[in-house]
């Protein structure tokens, strides 16, 4: 690992502790440059399946974490969510995916995301669907809530 501050090429591990449910290992290392002796941290984890979206006009786009986290993240604002949470359900959505192939339908990752929101969060979920199944008026919004109160 090259030291980010003098760019020398040998560092050594001084901690390493798993982080986000074991899917993670977090590093604490230092640069053995005599006259840096810098100390940083890098995460190390598994490079994650590469799916292909498909859209709904059926487009195709590589699967994006943080975008679909920024939406998650979203539908959650000002709402008692944790990040832990938002890790666990992209975690669990992303084990889903894997069992599905190279290519998935955004339908299908929407309806499994409002799945996972609703457990977590009422409120974040209502947002979320209201965005992705794009409410057209009052009475369609009722009908979801209706759903969510049964």
């Amino acid at each position: 690992m090259i030291c980010p501050k003098c760019k020398h090429e040998e560092t050594s591990v001084l901690d390493s502790r798993d982080t986000h449910e074991k899917r993670e290992i977090r590093r604490r290392r230092e640069c053995e440059n005599e006259k840096c002796k810098h100390r940083f941290t890098t995460f190390e984890r598994v490079e994650s399946t590469h799916f292909i979206i498909i859209k709904k006009d059926n487009s195709r786009e590589s699967y994006d974490r943080q975008k679909l986290e920024r939406g998650l993240w979203r539908a959650c604002e000002k709402r008692p969510v944790s990040k832990e949470q938002i890790e666990k359900l992209l975690n669990s959505l992303e084990e889903d995916m894997a069992n599905m192939g190279k290519e998935i339908h955004s339908r299908i990752i929407g309806e499994k995301i409002m799945d996972r929101l609703r457990k977590v969060d009422d409120v974040a979920y209502i947002r979320f669907a209201s965005v992705y199944r794009h409410f057209k008026d009052l009475e369609t919004f009722k009908k979801e809530l209706s759903k969510l109160i049964d």
